[in-house]
């Protein structure tokens, strides 16, 4: 799980051709994804061209959709997943990441987890499925923020501590209605550098999307209810 973030962060060591010669995806994630998710590393490679062409942070991760609780009012969910997320998603960078050893019940051989807490900013969200014999994708929008100390340590507890985090709002959509619609235990997640930005990706993934073939929901709002401004 360290080397699926580290593939997922443009600021990485090179990954070479097979015969030495060539460095591949030179400054820019090699997409990855665990748990044998194609759907997920479908949408990675998406987000990765759309963000790009957009100028904005092309790195993404599935996480899974663990559990939330209320704090201050918001409906505030743990995403957490073993590995894949990049060091670029947390708060400072590689200096906020760890490398813990994997819960022996998962990973009996060990192996390094690549542990950190998401950084506060606006996030798109989605989730790639397949119904009906097509492929179909949820998308919407919402921020990852930050949380007292106690309680990032509690929510870390609560599940696996040793696992990178993301405290995550989702804009326009309750608990239940999350619970009842997603299509999977994981989602997927990309920053984006302001409110506007973030709104301008989701339209062109899910025009991109359209353009292949899928049936696209928007879920919830664009912009933060609990923030009208």
């Amino acid at each position: 799980d360290l080397v699926e973030g580290m593939l997922n962060n443009s600021d990485r060591p090179p990954v070479r051709s097979r015969d030495g010669k060539r460095v591949l995806h030179d400054g820019k994630p090699l997409v990855h994804f665990n748990e044998v998710d194609e759907c997920a590393g479908l949408d990675g490679i998406m987000t990765r061209r759309v963000h790009e062409a957009l100028g904005q942070p092309v790195e993404s991760t599935l996480h899974d959709v663990r559990w939330g609780a209320l704090h201050e009012g918001e409906f505030v969910w743990v995403f957490l997943i073993s590995g894949a997320a990049p060091p670029a998603h947390f708060t400072g960078g590689w200096k906020g990441a760890h490398g813990f050893r994997q819960p022996a019940m998962y990973f009996p051989k060990g192996g390094s987890t690549l542990h950190g807490i998401s950084r506060p900013g606006e996030i798109i969200w989605s989730r790639v499925f397949v119904k009906g014999d097509r492929l179909h994708m949820d998308i919407g929008r919402g921020k990852a923020i930050e949380l007292p100390e106690e309680e990032t340590r509690a929510r870390l507890e609560g599940t696996t501590p040793q696992w990178p985090i993301m405290h995550a709002v989702i804009y326009g959509v309750s608990r239940d209605q999350f619970m009842a619609r997603h299509q999977a235990n994981h989602v997927q997640v990309a920053y984006a550098d302001s409110p506007g930005k973030a709104d301008a990706c989701l339209f062109a993934k899910a025009s991109f999307a359209r353009s292949l073939g899928m049936t696209v929901t928007l879920c919830g709002e664009l912009s933060d209810p609990s923030n009208p401004s």
